[in-house]
């Protein structure tokens, strides 16, 4: 093997920069991927604001969302479906950049039914919560940070998804702006024998807490039930219906 004899400092290095990864990019890097995230943060960009909460129970999970959408400091939509069915036995509640979360939802509900097809049967909740966050991983989809619940085989589950893609598996989770103030009427009010029923008037309180406090949250609740029967979404104006 020839030795370099030259000098190895200039070169097609100094024009890509010195702080480029050796290994880099990764698979599924996308290029300006800072730059896109900036410009996800600005005033341009609708966005959910937006309170979500999920809870699991013994026969389901219950997901609630407001119907609040921003843009800068402007109220965009009052009307926003912020919880989409994904799989026969699944849902996922959306906060941050609404493009990018129709696009995932797009792209989850693609997946799951190709793999019905492919294999004959429903993808698991784990393998969905896995592929969510590998999506997320690969930065095509700045900024979402969403709640997947569902039911299979093993029962019901409920994940909490960062915007980076890191997954847990929680008994009850929320996101969004308005996070601070329901998960304190989650902590109050959750117990270990909670039913639906309990599970969506509990969830309607987190979501009413958060409006009465956040300015991205409000104009109403949608509340997503998921059992073995499949996924009900409902959408209420006014919480007197729920709480």
């Amino acid at each position: 093997m020839r030795t370099p004899t030259g000098d190895l400092s200039e070169g097609p290095a100094d024009e890509l920069g010195r702080d480029q990864p050796v290994f880099g990019p990764e698979l599924g890097e996308f290029e300006h991927s800072e730059r896109r995230a900036a410009q996800a943060d600005g005033e341009g960009e609708m966005k959910t604001g937006t309170t979500t909460v999920g809870i699991r129970t013994a026969d389901g999970v219950v997901m609630a969302t407001d119907m609040r959408a921003s843009l800068g400091g402007m109220v965009s939509s009052k009307d926003v479906q912020k919880v989409e069915e994904i799989h026969p036995r699944g849902a996922l509640t959306i906060a941050g950049s609404v493009s990018a979360a129709q696009n995932l939802i797009s792209t989850l509900r693609a997946e799951t039914s190709l793999y019905e097809t492919r294999r004959g049967k429903d993808m698991s909740m784990e393998a969905l919560s896995t592929l969510t966050g590998n999506l997320l991983r690969t930065g095509a989809f700045f900024i979402v940070q969403p709640i997947l619940g569902g039911v299979d085989d093993e029962g019901a589950h409920i994940y909490s998804i960062d915007a980076l893609g890191g997954t847990t598996e929680e008994e009850y989770t929320v996101t969004g702006s308005g996070s601070q103030y329901a998960l304190g009427v989650l902590e109050q009010e959750y117990h270990d024998e909670v039913t639906v029923d309990e599970a969506t008037e509990i969830a309607a309180k987190a979501i009413q807490s958060a409006v009465e406090r956040d300015l991205a949250s409000g104009n109403g609740i949608n509340v997503a039930v998921v059992t073995e029967d499949g996924v009900d979404i409902t959408r209420y104006k006014e919480f007197d219906e729920l709480v």
